[in-house]
């Protein structure tokens, strides 16, 4: 048997999701169906077009550094990692930054946050992924503060990842990303079901498309619990 609960921390990819630019950053579209083919032999072909920051996904150094590592060159090794939950659902609301105390009051309770693992904030704006139109909220969400992700930097983890469309917000600049990926980090944006990982003892998988010099990649995000 396999020896982890598997949690899909990943949102399905269809034309209706909320993107960036609050249009259509994905289609599926049919080339060829069951009723054009001739013969036993029956096949549906699909062809995806799509943005490729879209739903949950990976942020590469090369998406804000110029000579930063794209996402080909990170390892399977590395794109495996401990990981923790910051939970700032009860405090949390479109304007909340994520600060130092939240960071203080987890480390507290939990210990300080390891070396190499992911940090994942849980701020319950998924709850809005449905809503296209409030997800997006003219880029008004839950962030986190650039002292947070200096912190985060000094404890040495390998990635940060929220539940928002952006650990920034772009009326106060993208200080995160310039700070994160500067150090050649990754982040993860729009994730899911966050409410079904454990503060602690839990691990992830990044697992994206490998595009080759990719700035950005969908990624298939899975957590793995330990049944003990």
């Amino acid at each position: 048997m396999f020896p982890y609960k598997l949690v899909d921390l990943t949102h399905p990819l269809e034309p209706a999701i909320a993107t960036w630019s609050g249009s259509c950053g994905f289609n599926h579209n049919l080339q060829l169906d069951y009723a054009d083919c001739n013969g036993p032999d029956k096949f549906r072909i699909m062809e995806i077009k799509m943005d490729a920051g879209i739903g949950t996904h990976m942020d590469a150094p090369s998406h804000a550094v110029c000579g930063g590592r794209s996402i080909h060159q990170f390892t399977v090794q590395e794109l495996c990692m401990s990981c923790v939950i910051i939970d700032v659902v009860h405090k949390c609301h479109e304007r909340y930054t994520v600060n130092l105390d939240d960071v203080a009051a987890f480390e507290r309770e939990f210990g300080t946050i390891a070396k190499d693992s992911c940090v994942m904030i849980k701020t319950g704006w998924s709850k809005y992924w449905d809503k296209p139109e409030k997800y997006n909220n003219n880029h008004v969400f839950p962030s986190v503060s650039l002292e947070v992700a200096n912190l985060l930097l000094q404890r040495s983890v390998s990635a940060l990842g929220i539940d928002t469309l952006s650990p920034d917000r772009p009326e106060d600049g993208f200080n995160v990303h310039r700070a994160f990926l500067g150090a050649g980090k990754i982040l993860i944006e729009n994730m899911a079901n966050l409410d079904k990982m454990p503060p602690m003892d839990a691990h992830v998988m990044v697992l994206p498309l490998k595009v080759k010099d990719g700035t950005e990649a969908p990624v298939r995000l899975v957590g793995l619990l330990s049944f003990s």
